[in-house]
């Protein structure tokens, strides 16, 4: 591909959609051509998002009035359920297209999962077989060699990058997973529900989506591939009062002869080189705090106190590498542009 590419973001009115829009204004390859809203098409990108006052964006316009032909790649952060038939449609304009996709419609490579978690039948059957799941560090192969990317979901990553690597090696039970994945506000998205009011959610902490979360399925998909078998996490996530962050605690029960050193082994083994996640020294815990604003992603592992289990942590910004972040990885990595160009920067601390 080009050195300089065009870039579309459909959403751009979300908070995913601002995020994609901040990481690119500082990448050296890319130029946001286009950004669409719907209910907000017609506005400035400042009118809706403040902080971008002072920047040269496009204004907001309707998917259909997109030129494509101008377009090399499309970010697409919109609401599951209609983004299939939205890329469908893109694909049928302009068959080179790359797609990198932030809804969750083409997640599962089973259209029978699909339907059983979202309610209703796969409308987009044969780009589905072609798409790659987007968990760059664990799937970068198929990444680069794909016109379509599913990012995965922020839960959902945040729980597969510490665990598929134990799974591979046998070195954790299948069927003695249990994830309880605590989420700040933001990934509720923006727009105004009653039960996302200041007042309802501050000084307290719920679970939610009990035992039926969609991003379980994710879960599912890649913890199956990982041991060769049939494996069901138990999962719960958590809705705290902070705007950004996914703080997983995942206990796990040790195969046998392995040890929670033997897991951090791996896990050091798995990403050294990697220039996004730092596996803490083994005994060491995470903090969402240090990785909040970034593309970063910090694990640790804990010894448990029965010989047969341990606590292994991961904690990443859920609109960064749980999202958007994620999704300029991959975008990076299909162009064959460095894989950190537009994601350098730290944590904002404090």
């Amino acid at each position: 591909m080009a050195d300089l590419i065009n870039v579309a973001i459909l959403g751009a009115s979300g908070y995913t959609g601002s995020e994609l829009v901040r990481l690119l204004l500082r990448h050296p390859r890319v130029k946001i051509a286009a950004l669409t809203a719907d209910r907000k098409a017609g506005q400035a990108m400042a009118d809706v998002f403040p902080q971008f006052a002072g920047v040269e964006l496009p204004r907001l316009i309707t998917i259909a009035e997109i030129d494509l032909d101008a377009i090399d790649l499309v970010f697409c952060a919109l609401p599951h359920g209609t983004t299939q038939g939205v890329i469908a449609g893109l694909f049928e304009k302009k068959q080179t297209l790359k797609v990198v996709d932030l809804s969750a419609d083409f997640r599962l490579a089973d259209p029978a999962d699909y339907e059983t978690w979202y309610g209703h039948p796969h409308q987009a059957l044969e780009l589905q077989k072609e798409a790659a799941f987007g968990v760059t560090e664990l799937n970068r192969d198929a990444i680069a060699g794909a016109r379509l990317i599913a990012n995965p979901g922020c839960h959902s990553t945040t729980s597969i990058l510490p665990i598929v690597p134990l799974l591979r090696e046998k070195l954790i039970d299948p069927d003695n997973i249990v994830v309880v994945s605590a989420t700040g506000m933001s990934g509720a998205g923006r727009a105004a529900k009653e039960e996302m009011l200041f007042s309802e959610v501050s000084e307290g902490v719920h679970a939610y989506g009990v035992g039926k979360h969609r991003h379980t399925s994710e879960l599912d998909q890649e913890f199956d591939k990982a041991s060769g078998r049939l494996s069901r996490a138990t999962f719960t996530p958590l809705l705290i009062p902070m705007n950004r962050g996914i703080y997983a605690t995942v206990t796990v029960t040790l195969a046998a002869g392995a040890t929670a050193e033997k897991l951090h082994e791996t896990l050091t083994e798995t990403y050294a080189g990697e220039p996004f996640i730092a596996v803490l020294p083994f005994g060491k815990v995470p903090q969402s705090r240090h990785v909040r604003g970034s593309n970063f992603v910090q694990l640790g592992v804990v010894a448990d106190r029965g010989p047969d289990r341990a606590i292994v942590i991961s904690t990443l910004d859920n609109l960064v590498k749980g999202a958007s972040g994620q999704a300029v990885q991959n975008m990076n990595v299909v162009c064959g542009f460095p894989e950190t160009e537009g994601l350098e920067s730290r944590a904002v601390f404090p």
